[in-house]
């Protein structure tokens, strides 16, 4: 897989059994996956502390799994595409993954 240099450089973390880059510093947050092709993605990428995210910039649809403190799914959007604002009150972490990908992740842990 061809992951993007700016999410190569990321932490990472197992969210649901997929294993995503953890968007920590201010650029990673603003930029999420926007402006890259669906290869360079990966599996999709985890932005902790945020209830909100836009899709400015995105090549690709997305699915959205706001998650509360303990990792749990509250809400899913599903197949966002370019140019929205997405929110969820109560968020506590968004994980944006391409949405060809979002039957993939289980909020349930093992």
């Amino acid at each position: 897989m061809l992951l993007a240099p700016r999410l190569h450089r990321l932490p990472t973390t197992t969210v649901g059994g997929l294993e995503v880059p953890v968007a920590t510093g201010l650029r990673a947050r603003l930029l999420g996956l926007s402006h890259l092709d669906r290869v360079e993605a990966g599996a999709g990428l985890l932005i902790p502390r945020c209830a909100s995210v836009h899709t400015f910039g995105m090549r690709f649809a997305l699915d959205l799994h706001f998650l509360d403190a303990d990792g749990e799914s509250i809400a899913i959007r599903r197949e966002i595409g370019a140019r929205r604002v997405v929110s969820c009150r109560g968020a506590q972490a968004v994980l944006e993954v391409p949405a060809l990908e979002g039957g993939e992740f289980s909020s349930r842990r093992p």
